[in-house]
Formats: C-alpha cells, structure tokens, sequence
C-alpha cells in the first residue's frame, strides 16, 4: 500500500518567508485532531500523522498525507485554501509505502 503527500511551503510564490515564523506549528496544531481512528494519541500534545511540521533546507514546510482526505475533506479543502490564501506553493511528494500489520 502506498499514500500521497505534498508539501506546503513556508516562502511565497514571490521568495519571500511566510510569517508568522511559527505558521507550520499552527497550521499542524489546528489539524491535530484528524487522525486514524486507532491512534491513541492526545491531539493536545501530538501533531495529526497527516499534517506535520518539517523543516527542508532551512525552510519550513508542512507535509500533508491525503489520507486526511479519508478522515475529514473539509480539512484537506481547509489545508489546501490555507496555502493558496497565502500564496504559498504546494509541492506534491513521491509515493511512500506503508508497512501493512499482516
């Protein structure tokens, strides 16, 4: 089994750095809550494994599995109109595999 990802941005289409400097870290708090139904983990204090905050080459970034899709497409559609509200670029990602429980 394989998944989707893109990545959001944190420079606008212009070059310039999306402020504030902590955007990914609330853009992923807010998503927390959209998760696999057996994690067990408290979207208090952990990021959703859909939307998580990553640093690339100095930029901030947040990668987006379109699992989220899946859980909730008011989220995606959410996530997707934050970047292009913000003039920043999504970039899609290759396909990753997941390991099955079989």
């Amino acid at each position: 089994m394989t998944t989707k990802q893109f990545f959001i941005q944190g420079l606008t289409h212009d070059g310039k750095p999306f402020r504030p400097s902590d955007w990914a870290e609330r853009l992923c708090g807010v998503m927390a809550q959209f998760r696999p139904e057996d994690d067990p983990s408290d979207p208090r204090f952990t990021y959703s494994p859909f939307v998580k905050p990553v640093n690339i080459a100095g930029i901030k970034c947040v990668v987006v599995d379109e699992r989220l899709s899946d859980i909730e497409p008011k989220a995606m559609d959410f996530v997707k109109n934050f970047a292009k509200d913000n003039n920043l670029p999504i970039v899609e990602a290759c396909e990753i595999p997941i390991k099955s429980n079989n």
